[in-house]
């Protein structure tokens, strides 16, 4: 690729499309053995991706699946401007086993031209791939089993962290499609992403540029844990339009400090406060109420302290229609992980200063 200014993806809508773009309501397995596959063929996230990634090495060593996943899994799925589509069948909302089902039994017609488009991107490293693009039943079938293999030995250890985070981030999407619709909800959706109606433009690696015309079929909105950078869509517009998109990780910040950092934070701010603080820090989008009844306190006490600490810029507050929202600032995260302050900085950009 040559240096240029990053890339964008513009996905068009038109009225049909908003009324049918939707939020998938459980984990995609496959888009976050995509996601975690990338995560080992990188460098990022810090000391917990670097855990993260020893220990994932470490089970695949255990299970005997390392060398197999380094031969075929990696190749398949590489970093770079593509990966097969066939890897990810939106199948894999209906659940575990159908996603891996629909993966084995993609027409070997598919899967012949995705590969060919993988080996002119990225190449075809090992015999057992040439197999695959050549559509041979057996080795589509060896990869759906090392999928499988690779999931229980790593994804499923490391699961019920990555299930909370989902569902955190799943129910405030659902808060902004309900109280708002697909528009509010996609105007909020990631910092990665902006909504100029009727474009949605997301943020695209350097030297990428793409335009998915919609055309009455709506959206698929997929929130991941291991996706980091860019959203990702498919390549094949003839698919149904998806968009994979990484999540804000307040609570990693949280994991960071110690029980007697806590102890510290709710004698600088108050016990009730800190809780306050530390619930919207944990999960972004709590509205007064819920932060009330969350801390056990009346709605005029929650309200007054969510005051303070939009008034320390320890929080930033976003109204929706009848709703005011509460998110952490990067102040108010530093502050609850007991890191050294950074700046003061707030969410996602915002600096509202809103009456709860």
């Amino acid at each position: 690729m040559s240096p240029r200014s990053r890339g964008v993806l513009r996905i068009v809508f038109t009225s049909e499309d908003l009324a049918l773009t939707r939020l998938v309501t459980r984990t995609d397995l496959l888009w976050e053995m995509l996601g975690s596959l990338h995560r080992l063929q990188a460098r990022d996230g810090g000391p917990t991706m670097a855990d993260w990634r020893r220990q994932a090495r470490a089970r695949l060593t255990e299970a005997g699946l390392l060398s197999s996943v380094r031969s075929l899994l990696l190749p398949l799925a590489p970093r770079g401007p593509y990966f097969p589509d066939f890897l990810t069948p939106i199948e894999a909302q209906l659940g575990d086993e159908q996603a891996l089902r629909a993966l084995a039994d993609t027409p070997g017609t598919r899967i012949r031209a995705e590969m060919e488009l993988l080996r002119r991107t990225a190449g075809l490293p090992s015999t057992e791939l040439a197999d695959v693009a050549r559509g041979n039943r057996q080795a589509i079938k060896r990869i759906e089993r090392l999928v499988a293999g690779y999931c229980e030995a790593v994804l499923t250890p490391h699961r019920p962290q990555a299930e909370l985070a989902l569902t955190r981030e799943r129910a405030l999407l659902q808060r902004h499609l309900v109280t708002g619709g697909a528009e509010q909800m996609l105007a909020l959706l990631s910092p990665a992403t902006r909504w100029r109606p009727p474009v949605l433009e997301v943020d695209y690696p350097t030297g990428l540029d793409r335009e998915i015309p919609l055309r009455g079929r709506g959206l698929t909105v997929i929130p991941s844990y291991f996706c980091r950078g860019n959203p990702v869509a498919l390549v094949d517009p003839a698919l149904p339009p998806v968009l994979a998109y990484p999540i804000r990780r307040p609570g990693q910040r949280r994991a960071a400090g110690s029980a007697a950092g806590g102890e510290a934070l709710a004698a600088l701010l108050g016990r009730t406060r800190a809780e306050i603080l530390s619930c919207i820090v944990q999960a972004p989008g709590y509205s007064t109420g819920e932060l009330a009844h969350r801390a056990r306190v009346s709605p005029s006490t929650a309200s007054e302290h969510v005051h303070v600490l939009r008034q320390a810029n320890l929080i930033a507050s976003v109204r929706q229609v009848n709703l005011v929202l509460h998110y952490p600032t990067e102040l108010g995260a530093d502050l609850l992980s007991g890191r050294p302050v950074r700046g003061s900085g707030s969410f996602g950009g915002r600096r509202d200063t809103l009456s709860p």
